[in-house]
């Protein structure tokens, strides 16, 4: 797969439409074309303790950040005609599908592409585990800032040009 962006969401509690972050990076020609990361303010508003300390948002971080719908105008250009790619895709897909609906935004049926799938068929019981830090690892990636979105989004990317 040589274009394709790589997607990565950060909820800000059990609800999959309470994206509070998003990390892009776009893929053509099997380079890294462009980055984008945004805070995102959620929907539904609060931080699950959880959550917070997964990836150490809260609401001091996004209480001035835009809307989805504002941070999607921004994205929209950057991933027009490329298929999306995330490690556990059903959980960034479920979040963009219902923040969509949240928002009463029309949803584009985006394709997406798993890379925790990919793994499991690739490296199979040769890795500990299929998480996206063990994953990077092994496609020979350092993630250092495991659950800042942008930075799982390039790790992503990363095992997706390896192994997809």
């Amino acid at each position: 797969m040589k274009d394709f962006a790589a997607i990565d969401f950060e909820t800000a509690n059990e609800c999959p439409s309470s994206v509070c972050s998003v990390g892009i990076v776009v893929v053509r020609d099997g380079r890294i074309e462009d980055r984008f990361y945004s805070l995102i303010h959620p929907e539904p508003d609060y931080y699950q303790w959880f959550c917070r300390k997964v990836h150490g948002l809260g609401p001091e971080d996004t209480e001035d950040a835009p809307v989805f719908p504002y941070v999607w105008e921004r994205v929209e250009p950057l991933v027009e005609g490329l298929p999306l790619v995330a490690h556990n895709s059903p959980f960034d897909e479920g979040c963009l599908k219902q923040v969509f609906k949240v928002y009463q935004m029309d949803y584009p049926d985006y394709e997406f592409h798993d890379t925790l799938l990919a793994s499991r068929r690739l490296f199979g019981r040769k890795l500990p585990n299929h998480q996206l830090q063990t994953v990077a690892a092994a496609c020979g990636y350092d993630l250092t800032r495991h659950h800042h979105a942008l930075a799982d989004a390039e790790a992503c990317a990363y095992i997706a040009m390896k192994i997809l």
